[in-house]
């Protein structure tokens, strides 16, 4: 069901829309059945992205204020709670030939290459003018290029942090750490307050690491190689040995008590922000996105840091925390852009959205939102800043590595149900993504 306002959609595609089928995608030449955009012609166009409640109402005002601006649009919202959730539907929506699909959308990961491999996203190009791409640096549009066709922009760059809650330390009597911290030291640190017998305010007990392999796996292998999970050409840049690493670090965690169970670990994989445990605050230490920052400081205070590292590099590059994509065959191209246009260079969607969706890369926008940031949403702004000072570009998920989350899921359940060692697991997770990224 497609609704004008904030309440999610209860979508029905099943584990079997997993894969992507889009044998029956096309895209016409001018991107669509429309024309020129018409003041006087009566459009509807839907818009899908995944995310919690709070996001939803932050972009209904967004929405409404656009339908307010063009009283001839009418918007309708279709949000819904994981990326998982709006990638299958879209592989149903794309495997029926697109019609059925929003006209704009959110896309994460390889998916802008994914989908625009096949022909199932709107050239950029085409609407070049109206979404302003002249605006945006390459280093922020790498993922969403396919042999030199772009077909999305991004929302805003973002970089893979450690959150420490500076509170939960100081009940279990221990210092914060710096930038300098290794791995070692995050051991020490999670095992020490996971073995405290902490609880939080509800009586819920506190965790050492509140943790999801998919936000750290890509940093960690980013300090053990050099270019991180993939290189330029998009083959596979790190072996067995390096991902059993990662492993091996966990069931430190999990047998000196700074892990949760793992029924618990595996369970909160899809969490969205404000159900996670470090939000609840029951967890010291977590890993995600640097716009998640102002989200987890209502747990505690919270130091926004460099992941920990035992090489000298932090292996954090600076990534688009997502990209807005229209739809080939939407029949309404020049308007869908203005749409997409409204969220990413539209001040006054910018003076609300903020660091939401990460540091604008449209240096206008950011020049607006910088100055309105403060505690820790300033930090992390600050945080992104030095990543893309640093000059590190990460080589973007090339379209097999569509499956990199789930098999790093899988070998993180089988290590940690003890159904396979960090060796055998991190075998079996090259094995599969190599065969995906040769298909």
């Amino acid at each position: 069901m497609r609704r004008r306002h904030t309440v999610p959609a209860q979508l029905a595609a099943g584990a079997a829309c997993g894969a992507l089928l889009l044998a029956g995608c096309s895209a016409s030449d001018d991107g669509g059945g429309g024309g020129e955009f018409d003041p006087d012609e009566e459009i509807t166009l839907e818009i899908s992205w995944w995310g919690d409640d709070d996001r939803a109402a932050l972009f209904d005002e967004v929405i409404g204020n656009f339908m307010a601006e063009y009283p001839n649009i009418t918007v309708e919202q279709t949000p819904v709670g994981s990326p998982d959730d709006l990638f299958n539907r879209l592989a149903t929506d794309f495997g029926g030939g697109g019609t059925t699909a929003p006209d704009v959308f959110a896309l994460g990961g390889a998916k802008p290459q994914e989908y625009g491999e096949v022909g199932a996203l709107l050239d950029m190009g085409t609407v070049a003018d109206i979404v302003e791409v002249d605006k945006y640096p390459e280093v922020s549009t790498t993922n969403a290029i396919v042999d030199g066709t772009l077909y999305g922009l991004p929302t805003g760059g973002n970089a893979t942090a450690a959150f420490v809650n500076v509170d939960i330390l100081e009940q279990a009597g221990i210092e914060g750490p710096d930038a300098s911290w290794t791995w070692d030291d995050f051991i020490e640190i999670a095992n020490t307050v996971g073995s405290a017998g902490l609880t939080n305010d509800q009586g819920q007990p506190i965790y050492g690491v509140d943790l999801r392999v998919q936000d750290i796996i890509g940093t960690y292998a980013g300090q053990e190689t050099e270019l991180g999970l993939y290189d330029w050409e998009g083959n596979l840049a790190v072996d067995a040995d390096d991902i059993a690493g990662w492993y091996e670090k966990e069931l430190e965690l999990l047998d000196g008590g700074g892990l949760p169970d793992p029924t618990i670990v595996t369970a909160n994989w899809a969490l969205p922000p404000d159900q996670q445990l470090y939000t609840l605050g029951q967890a010291a230490i977590t890993f995600g996105y640097s716009n998640l920052a102002g989200a987890y400081s209502g747990a505690g205070e919270t130091l926004v840091l460099p992941p920990p590292s035992d090489t000298g590099s932090s292996g954090v590059a600076l990534l688009p925390s997502a990209f807005w994509s229209i739809n080939a065959q939407t029949e309404h191209p020049e308007a869908a852009a203005m749409l997409v246009s409204w969220f990413l260079n539209e001040p006054s969607s910018a003076e609300l959205i903020l660091d939401t969706r990460g540091v604008p890369f449209n240096p206008e926008m950011a020049e607006i939102v910088t100055p309105l940031l403060e505690g820790p949403s300033k930090d992390a702004a600050e945080y992104v800043e030095l990543t893309l000072d640093s000059g590190t570009v990460a080589p973007p998920q090339p379209a097999g590595g569509a499956n990199m989350n789930k098999y790093s899921q899988d070998a993180e359940s089988e290590v940690l149900f003890d159904r396979m060692t960090p060796q055998e697991a991190a075998e079996d997770w090259v094995a599969k993504l190599s065969a995906d990224l040769e298909d």
